[in-house]
């Protein structure tokens, strides 16, 4: 049937419309579209060509060279040497056994660094380079590298190691580096990027590691062209990084040499200071070891040999140890007490070898004791009795305020690992830490150094040197960084003059007449003498019976049983340039054991070099010539220039 022309019109009209509508849709979506693509490949096309970028192109990081670390002549105590080390990439070597087989071939590999390249390969992606030697000598290297196209895989590098060319010298100074563990990186709130590198070391203990970021410096950058599976195609640009600063120390590295071979096989510990600045020019302790074998990954052997020895190698003993100070603690007694005028020092104090106070008898170390004797007689003679005497007139506050005064019991700040703070008790610190009370014999345990005052040799070495210049010097390890000088700080120490002068003078006695304690280590040159105290600490309780039957010496006791032995000093006595502090671990009495050693440091430090005999007493010096010819010294070193960006 055929429909009517209008009802056509309509039918057309509806569809036209339709039409429009989905023809404007289509538009509308395709210009949306349009747009979009726009945005898409004009306004964000950085961003597109960056991403797409760096899955092209990855940026690795350059380890810096670390900074070095020399003496205070410029003689480098830690450098950086090229090491050179072959690497083996798994994915190219192809039959890794057999690129293995030919290495061994021209390099002597041991069976342990074998096994552990295969379980690095077994561990890591194929394209990532595992090391199988390092520390190659160059003959070696080139034997590789010449034998290159039968070694698919293998390849040599450079890269630098820290060096310590003194080896055991500084050892305790200057410290070592070594690999970043998982314990270094959980220390740290936010590492840097380069800890996490393969193999990266950083400061493990001393110097290197009290001022590791300053030595650490900062990364370089290469950006490197990789295919889509990760293996590196080509370097594509270098950034190399900022050097660690160069630091100088206040250290030199001949009296150190001198100072270490002079205490031979003892466990000892030696410090000499400058008493103007509190430089420390030498800080020795007995027994060492070599820091470069914790570069290179000490042996198991090596390192128990190291912790089991029982004169304790890897201790800082001049930081780190602690010992009562003995006799030479009577310097602070007798100024606290002429500070409080408390003791006349014409005064004379009866000592008939012991002292009876609260049911105790209280020993001097000269058994018949030493009769009247005056202040600069019990220093000369170092008697304990007229200590027990004028310790409890002082009363335990004054002196400890009088030895933290001197530098004492207080926590010396210095880039070194373990710095211990020692004691100066009070009763205020016992009713604390021990839950009694303070009484007499405390007081009198403490005025010859025994009881529970505790010092460090570097705290005595403050001490003397405070009581040779009345200043409150503080001791000063590193010169400078990066060029930039660190201050010195020596305001005046406020001593009454009298009284220190008093405290001298009984010094000088000591080493220079006839009835003191360390006469027998005296320096004959008259413009070099030195004053100083001998000190010998007990290390174990003497009974009753053992001193009705006779004390044992220390010769004949086990020798961890034996007394330290102590002495410190300053020379020369009427103008002091350096103090000195000797603690011998066991060793005796400080005449003996300690005194001879800081005679012979000492003017090694005021002749610059082997002490001349003539600076000897005539009757000792054949045997002190053989024993100086017998000592094992380093030639002089050559300074290096040190950098400075000041």
């Amino acid at each position: 049937m055929k429909r009517p022309g209008r009802d056509t019109e309509e039918s057309t009209r509806r569809i036209s419309r339709r039409g429009l509508i989905l023809g404007a849709a289509q538009v509308g979506f395709v210009g949306l579209l349009a747009a979009r693509m726009r945005h898409l490949q004009v306004n964000q096309a950085d961003q597109f060509r960056l991403l797409a970028e760096e899955n092209r192109i990855n940026i690795r990081l350059i380890p810096p060279a670390r900074g070095l670390i020399f003496d205070r002549n410029g003689v480098a105590l830690a450098e950086n040497r090229q090491n050179y080390r072959i690497v083996m990439v798994r994915e190219e070597a192809g039959d890794v056994d057999e690129v293995l087989a030919r290495v061994q071939k021209l390099v002597a590999l041991p069976p342990a660094d074998i096994e552990r390249a295969r379980r690095e390969m077994a561990r890591r992606s194929p394209f990532v380079p595992v090391t199988l030697a390092d520390r190659l000598e160059w003959e070696e290297v080139a034997a590789v590298a010449v034998n290159a196209p039968a070694l698919p895989g293998v390849t040599a590098e450079v890269g630098l190691s820290r060096h310590y060319p003194l080896q055991s010298d500084f050892a305790h100074v200057v410290g070592y580096v070594g690999p970043v563990s998982d314990y270094d990186l959980e220390r740290l709130e936010d590492p840097d990027p380069l800890l996490q590198i393969p193999n990266f070391q950083i400061g493990k203990y001393g110097v290197e590691a009290k001022l590791e970021t300053r030595l650490r410096g900062q990364a370089g950058t290469k950006r490197i062209e990789v295919n889509a599976v990760g293996r590196v195609m080509r370097e594509l640009d270098r950034k190399d990084g900022i050097p660690g600063d160069d630091v100088q120390l206040t250290v030199d590295h001949g009296l150190q040499n001198f100072t270490q071979a002079r205490m031979g096989a003892e466990s000892a510990a030696t410090i000499v200071m400058d008493v103007n600045n509190g430089d420390i020019l030498a800080m020795g302790s007995s027994p060492s070891f070599d820091p470069n074998k914790f570069v290179r990954g000490i042996s198991v052997p090596d390192y128990r040999a190291l912790t089991e020895n029982e004169r304790r190698p890897l201790a800082g003993k001049p930081v780190q140890g602690l010992y009562p100070p003995g006799s030479t603690f009577k310097m602070v007694v007798a100024l606290a007490a002429l500070e409080e005028g408390l003791v006349d020092p014409e005064e004379t104090v009866w000592c008939p070898g012991h002292l009876d106070r609260a049911g105790r008898r209280f020993h001097c170390w000269r058994r018949g004791g030493h009769g009247h004797v005056s202040l600069i007689d019990s220093i000369k003679q170092s008697c304990d009795v007229y200590y027990y005497d004028i310790a409890e007139r002082v009363g335990i506050d004054k002196i400890t305020a009088m030895a933290q005064r001197l530098g004492l019991g207080l926590r010396h700040d210095l880039p070194l690992s373990g710095i211990a703070e020692g004691l100066t008790p009070t009763k205020s610190w016992k009713e604390r830490r021990r839950g009694a009370a303070w009484v007499v014999g405390d007081t009198l345990n403490a005025g010859i150094g025994q009881g529970f005052v505790l010092a460090s040799p570097l705290q005595l070495a403050v001490m003397t040197a405070r009581l040779a210049s009345d200043r409150a010097v503080v001791p000063r390890l590193v010169k400078s960084v990066d060029g930039v000088e660190t201050p010195v700080s020596a305001p005046p120490l406020g001593l009454q003059p009298e009284a220190l002068a008093l405290v001298r003078q009984a010094m000088f006695a000591v080493s220079n007449e006839r009835r003191g304690t360390a006469y027998g280590s005296r320096i004959d040159a008259e413009a070099l003498r030195m004053a100083g105290k001998t000190g010998t600490s007990q290390v174990r309780n003497i009974t009753t019976e053992e001193r009705r039957q006779g004390v044992f010496r220390n010769e004949d006791l086990p020798w961890n049983r034996r007394d330290h032995a102590l002495f410190v000093a300053f020379a020369p006595h009427d103008a002091p340039r350096y103090a000195v502090t000797v603690v011998v671990e066991h060793g005796g009495g400080g005449s003996t054991a300690a005194a001879p050693i800081a005679r012979d440091v000492l003017l090694y430090a005021l002749h610059g070099g082997v002490p001349p005999l003539e600076s000897y007493p005539s009757g000792q010096r054949r045997e002190i010539g053989d024993m100086l010819d017998s000592l094992e010294l380093r030639a002089p070193q050559r300074p290096s220039p040190v950098r400075s960006r000041a």
